[in-house]
């Protein structure tokens, strides 16, 4: 490996190097690291080796002539080492074990799962009869009455639409009232439940979409009895209580009476019991308990009614999605491997459903789903901007083919591309 350690003058924009991809270069870059003292030291060296091994996808063999970088807003000394820390520990494991891992290593290989049996699901393709010319977007939430009628949460306009239990069209509703959507419920008495994560509120709509509650501000973020930060999902508990997941910018669960009064709230972020790094989903059983898809923590949380934690189902996978059967099953749609589950009551995996990938029955993203009563399994589908609807079919007695081992459509690098070395505008 070249110079690498040229931070005499950390001013400089310049960097020559000339790396290998060796254990021996990438030790001698964390060395640097250790050494260098400036923000614009480790800034560059940072996008150095973003661009270079971002480029080479690690299977370099050659040295990379000059680079020149262009020094983004400085962070703080330290942050920056850590960050670049962990990068070239990336870097390392690659270069013991091989290029073929690269990828995974933005999020560790899944660990754990073992083989389960098939659930007996055949896909049934474009059950939806989107009429011409509607818009279509990020499938979001999806959710049916007491008809059967399936309503679909879209980041698109019209984002809150009503289908009849074949799939025609019916109607859209709630024009103007959403930022982002996300989490949609329905209640005993067929109202609607929204929760936008863009605007911070859950709105509870009537059958014909007229406003009945507003819980949270419009486009007010924080953390109060009133106020929410990207609330992700609202359940109800036996007695007409109000469960809100809070979310993506607060980490806890809020409980309200069914009139909206706030009653309590529990939760902070965390990784032990009764702490959440991202609450998304959140559902309630026939005994009032209330279970919450901590989704990157990749388990399930169980509380009583009064939020007293019970226990915890882990490996599972991601659960961006919950959804309480009448015989007290709990189904999870597993964004993160993309994946269907159906868990018994003590949270052992019953059977398994999907894979990741584009084509009719794949998933990507799965955000939410509902079970019918005649036992359809409804998807909402955010990467595949589609609603996925999946109906029984005989068993096969198989096991899933679909074993999980890494995180599908999560791993990203910083771009390194001509737009972000130039002041020239696109023409």
């Amino acid at each position: 490996m070249g110079n690498c350690d040229p931070y005499s003058d950390p001013s400089e924009p310049v960097v020559v190097m000339q790396p290998k991809c060796t254990v021996e270069g990438a030790d001698i870059v964390m060395q640097s690291v250790a050494r260098a003292k400036t923000n614009s030291a480790i800034s560059a060296l940072i996008e150095h080796i973003e661009v270079h091994y971002a480029l080479c996808g690690f299977k370099c063999l050659f040295p990379l002539a000059t680079l020149r970088f262009r020094i983004f807003a400085p962070l703080a000394v330290t942050e920056l080492r850590r960050m670049t820390v962990k990068i070239m520990q990336r870097l390392v494991f690659v270069l013991l074990f091989g290029s073929g891992a690269v990828e995974a290593q933005t999020e560790p290989p899944a660990a754990g799962f073992q083989p389960v049996p098939e659930l007996a699901y055949r896909v049934m393709p474009d059950f939806f009869k989107v009429p011409d010319g509607m818009t279509v977007g990020e499938a979001s939430g999806i959710a049916l009455n007491s008809k059967g009628h399936i309503y679909l949460f879209q980041r698109a306009k019209p984002m809150l639409s009503e289908y009849d239990e074949s799939g025609k069209y019916l109607r859209s509703i709630g024009e103007g009232l959403f930022t982002h959507p996300h989490g949609l419920r329905i209640d005993m008495d067929d109202n609607l439940w929204t929760t936008d994560d863009g605007s911070h509120v859950v709105l509870k709509l009537n059958p014909s979409g007229r406003v009945l509650l507003v819980l949270g501000r419009k486009d007010v973020a924080a953390e109060s009895d009133w106020l929410f930060n990207q609330p992700t999902d609202v359940a109800f508990g036996k007695n007409g209580e109000i469960y809100v997941s809070d979310g993506y910018g607060n980490s806890r669960i809020v409980e309200f009476d069914h009139s909206g009064n706030f009653i309590r709230a529990w939760g902070k972020y965390g990784t032990g019991p009764g702490e959440f790094n991202l609450p998304h989903s959140v559902a309630v059983d026939a005994q009032g308990n209330v279970y919450v898809g901590d989704r990157e923590n990749k388990r399930i949380q169980i509380f009583d009614p009064e939020g007293h934690y019970l226990r915890e189902w882990n490996d599972i996978g991601y659960p961006y999605g919950l959804f309480v059967t009448p015989d007290q099953n709990v189904w999870m749609i597993d964004g993160g491997y993309d994946r269907i589950l159906e868990l018994d009551q003590n949270g052992k995996i019953i059977g398994a459903l999907g894979e990741p990938g584009r084509a009719p029955g794949q998933l990507a993203w799965g955000h939410f789903l509902a079970v019918g009563k005649d036992g359809k399994i409804y998807v909402a589908e955010v990467l595949n901007w589609r609603f996925e609807v999946f109906a029984p079919a005989t068993p096969s007695g198989k096991v899933a083919k679909y074993i999980p081992s890494r995180r599908m459509f999560w791993d990203r690098v910083a771009s390194s591309g001509w737009s972000t070395h130039t002041n020239v505008p696109k023409n």
